[in-house]
């Protein structure tokens, strides 16, 4: 064997047990974690709020080994990995919707954000609460190699449980209870009010406030008069309130929703509108009159008094009302409107209409447009749905002139009749 295959033979033996060169070993230190609420961490009683916390990891390398003659890891020893977090309410007024969530892997200088639905309770008082938050995590605690020239190694890994506390604070607020929703007047189509008896159930001393009614999404169902101020409202304080409200015409005789709202300036002189209160309203069926009187009948040629009556079918009464009627061809009226007067529900009244009805009518039974036009409750003018009144007609006697002449001759016959008995008496 020569001097360069021994050399070369040298060179392959040192390759083959020469640890791994290049590798970067760290040692000390460890994940740190802390925690921290995104945005306020300020909430009402009876809010249904996200509560977003921050998780930061600020661990450190204490050591940093370079060509340290030992494998690479893949994990460094201050990198939280798995990381759950699971927030509960300990003692706190408040009730946790989600469930625990899943972080991920948090390398050391960053940061993930979770989220967690929560409910503050409706008798929750003013103060900070605790909220214990509980992290679970995994961490790279030292690794076991073997011989210099081991091509394996061993990592283990430390779990941690750890509880760390949130703070937030619970704001007194002005809460609303609607005792009492009377309406008054309301159906369908018309104005009228509502009244209603509310009570601040919250801790907080309501100052220059201003209750309101809000139309509820498109609730048919529309405050005229939208706003009440009632001044200072005191907790536990009771106030009544009035207000005029719409029904569009489109809506049904059913409960639709309205919204309730309390504006107020706080103790520090914030001006706050509390949550919405959603109330049911029922509202009355819309008034409509309907045909009650028998079809009256007319013979072609020939014209008549005929008897109409209209009755109330609807919830609410009537004032003032007159019905009138559309005489078209064949028919012909020189008085088609008439007095009903005031109507409550289930009343009916009678409308007597002049109708002349042409000789070249076909007869059969015939429709007439009708209407009524009335006040409401509030005094607003409104005009009711058509009515079809229905009319008979009957045939003629033939020639319509028959009638008339023979009354004319008639009369002829007896004008000279009186002055020939009064020719005779005076040639006696």
């Amino acid at each position: 064997m020569d001097l360069r295959t021994f050399i070369c033979i040298g060179i392959l033996l040192a390759c083959c047990s020469a640890p791994v060169l290049g590798a970067t070993k760290y040692t000390g230190g460890g994940p740190d974690l802390s925690v921290a609420i995104a945005g306020t961490n300020e909430f009402v009683p009876g809010q249904d709020a996200t509560i977003s916390v921050v998780v930061r990891n600020s661990g450190l390398n204490t050591f940093k080994f370079v060509n340290s003659g030992t494998i690479e890891r893949d994990d460094l020893p201050n990198t939280a990995k798995l990381v759950t977090v699971r927030l509960s309410a300990g003692t706190a007024p408040v009730t946790v919707r989600s469930d625990p969530q899943v972080a991920g892997d948090i390398n050391a200088t960053r940061s993930v954000t979770v989220r967690f639905n929560v409910r503050i309770s409706d008798n929750a008082t003013e103060g900070a609460y605790t909220l214990p938050l509980h992290v679970e995590y995994k961490y790279l605690d030292q690794s076991v190699q073997g011989e210099e020239a081991s091509d394996t190694v061993q990592f283990l890994y430390r779990t941690i449980n750890q509880t760390i506390p949130l703070t937030i604070r619970i704001k007194p607020v002005v809460n609303i209870e609607v005792l009492e929703a009377v309406p008054e007047f309301l159906n369908v189509g018309t104005e009228g009010y509502l009244d209603l008896t509310i009570r601040n159930t919250g801790p907080e001393n309501g100052k220059k406030a201003t209750v309101k009614i809000l139309q509820n999404g498109a609730s048919p169902v529309i405050p005229t008069d939208s706003s009440v101020f009632i001044g200072d409202f005191p907790k536990n304080g009771t106030i009544t309130c009035r207000y005029k409200v719409a029904v569009s015409n489109n809506a049904q005789k059913q409960t639709y929703p309205v919204d309730v709202v309390v504006t107020y300036e706080n103790n520090e002189g914030a001006v706050i509108t509390s949550d919405p209160v959603t109330l049911g309203i029922p509202i009355g069926e819309r008034t409509v009159f309907v045909i009650a009187s028998d079809i009256p009948r007319i013979s072609a040629g020939s014209g008549d008094v005929i008897a109409v009556e209209y009755r109330n079918t609807g919830d609410a009464p009537v004032y003032n009302a007159q019905a009138r009627i559309s005489a078209v061809d064949p028919f012909a009226s020189n008085d088609n409107t008439a007095f009903l007067g005031d109507m409550k529900p289930s009343e009916s009244a009678t409308a007597l209409f002049d109708i002349r009805v042409d000789s070249a009518a076909v007869p059969e039974e015939y429709a007439l447009d009708s209407e009524v036009r009335y006040r409401d409750e509030l005094g607003n003018s409104q005009i009711s749905d058509t009515i079809r009144v229905p009319v008979q007609v009957g045939a003629g006697s033939g020639n319509p002139y028959a009638q008339p002449l023979a009354i004319l001759l008639i009369i002829i016959g007896i004008t000279g009749a009186g002055y020939y008995v009064l020719g005779m008496q005076k040639k006696k």
